[in-house]
């Protein structure tokens, strides 16, 4: 009815007409559901047949601003001192905007999480988590089974934003809340306590399941706002649109990044436009085992016997005894790439170069990157138990041995650095339909 795509990027030339379409849709559909709580002897719509679409926005739009203003809020974590802004930077793309692998919360700010702060830019169309994935005709092959794919943080455990919202607000390491109801009586005190009465009505507060419902509601509608969220902006975008050219070193760089022989990066991070013309998401939200190093700087990993398994645990609970999702993560968006300072699902570098040169060089110079033990030997895979390393990846370009010359060249891997840098919203920002200020 609306025209909504369950993409953000509906048309590459014409994001002003994009929508929060889940959002709006809801919207109407609270309207069909007053309709049913109509006595029978009423006419369900005063106006008769299908609800406009002008109330159905205008909620839309007052969900969204709650949203913004709930993000924002610090009052909403039992230290006062932590809101979702807090680790999800405005200034930095709703990234981390320090160089910390983990980022520390709790109700005294003192307890360290175990997994880098994913960015929130360009995950609103993520799919479902499925174990089985068929693209549709307008984005690829969709004879294709690509295997596991979607859902959101590092393990695909949860499918929507507001489920997603509902773990750091809860989590003893992050926002530290006791329960729902806690949560319910922050919000309760919040100066936009008033305009969630208005929207869901004057008893919200009364029904705490239902509160914390609107709260993780308001905040996924935030997070479906194009221009905060997905502004399509970056200098590749305005390639990809004809506006203007790459260098020659962001063009080289763009070949090796393309290149199934080198860096192979396409082959979980899409550079091309879709079939149908839709922007690139630099992700196909699969999952992957890398076999990155452990990183010393997470507390958790002083213990020996802690290992963090990605989609088979410790955090998701569903897949525990499916061992052949042991060390798998979902493969994040390249998009603003660039402005990160931690890199891969434990912050384990801290360089962009670090993070490419390691793709190059993982099996040809481990001892580069993993402990040399008393004997000599190098501890490759060092962060995952010997019984999982079946899962992982050894296609191009980790499809080398020890002492052979890497599938990437020093340039090629300078190379792709640089084209990374043009996936970093801003270049474009003309396009910005609505400013984003900070409130």
């Amino acid at each position: 009815m609306l025209g909504c795509s369950w993409s953000l990027a509906t048309t590459p030339l014409s994001l002003n007409k994009v929508k929060s379409c889940a959002l709006v849709a809801a919207a109407v559909t609270g309207f069909a559901a007053a309709a049913a709580q109509t006595p029978s002897d009423k006419p369900a719509l005063p106006w008769g047949g299908d609800p406009p679409a002008a109330p159905a926005y205008a909620r839309a739009a007052a969900i969204t601003a709650l949203g913004r203003q709930i993000f924002f809020d610090r009052s909403l974590s039992a230290s006062g001192a932590m809101s979702c802004a807090t680790c999800h930077d405005f200034a930095n793309h709703f990234a981390p905007a320090n160089s910390l692998a983990v980022q520390a919360g709790g109700a005294k700010l003192d307890k360290s999480g175990t997994r880098a702060t994913p960015g929130l830019t360009y995950v609103a169309s993520t799919p479902f988590f499925t174990e089985h994935y068929y693209e549709s005709e307008d984005d690829g092959d969709e004879s294709v089974d690509q295997g596991p794919v979607g859902g959101r943080t590092w393990d695909g455990r949860v499918n929507r934003a507001r489920e997603q919202a509902a773990i750091p607000l809860l989590a003893p390491n992050e926002m530290a809340n006791s329960s729902e109801a806690a949560v319910v009586a922050r919000a309760a005190a919040a100066p936009y306590a008033s305009q969630m009465r208005q929207i869901y009505g004057d008893t919200i507060f009364t029904e705490t399941h239902r509160a914390f419902a609107a709260i993780g509601e308001a905040l996924e509608a935030y997070q479906q706002t194009p221009e905060e969220f997905s502004p399509f902006t970056s200098k590749y975008d305005a390639f990809l649109r004809g506006r203007t050219q790459l260098t020659a070193q962001e063009l080289r760089g763009l070949d090796a990044f393309n290149d199934p022989a080198r860096g192979n990066c396409i082959h979980c991070h899409k550079s091309q436009l879709s079939p149908v013309g839709r922007l690139p998401m630099f992700t196909d939200s699969g999952f992957i085992a890398v076999g990155v190093p452990r990183n010393k700087e997470i507390p958790a990993n002083a213990d020996p016997n802690h290992f963090d398994l990605g989609a088979c645990g410790p955090e998701r609970k569903d897949l525990a005894n499916r061992p052949e999702f042991c060390g798998l993560f979902k493969a994040p968006s390249l998009r603003n790439v660039a402005i990160r300072k931690s890199f891969y699902h434990n912050g384990v570098f801290h360089s962009l170069e670090d993070a490419v040169a390691f793709y190059a060089t993982r099996d040809t110079n481990p001892e580069r990157w993993y402990p040399v033990g008393p004997d000599g030997k190098v501890r490759k895979f060092d962060d995952l138990p010997e019984e999982f390393q079946r899962n992982i990846n050894y296609e191009p370009p980790f499809d080398r041995h020890a002492g052979e010359a890497p599938a990437m060249s020093a340039q090629d891997i300078a190379d792709i650095v640089v084209f990374l840098r043009t996936l970093t919203d801003g270049f474009d920002a003309a396009r910005k339909s609505v400013a984003a200020t900070r409130p």
